[in-house]
């Protein structure tokens, strides 16, 4: 695994968990029934899962785009 591979995932991270934190502060769940939304914790760590996720699936694109282009 690259640097760049590794600071791109990070920084999908980052970004899911401020997200998943917004969306509990903005959103959430008032009755505390909701696994996720319910607490802040639950959701910023379900945030960067997410983000990390996402930015390494086009992590993935972009490198296979690259390799193809060479």
């Amino acid at each position: 695994m690259t640097k760049k591979r590794v600071a791109i995932i990070s920084l999908g991270l980052a970004i899911g968990a401020i997200a998943g934190y917004l969306y509990y502060y903005f959103i959430g769940c008032a009755s505390g029934t909701c696994s996720i939304t319910s607490k802040p914790l639950n959701s910023t760590l379900y945030g960067m899962f997410m983000g990390g996720l996402l930015f390494d699936m086009f992590n993935d694109w972009f490198f296979k785009k690259q390799k193809s282009n060479d």
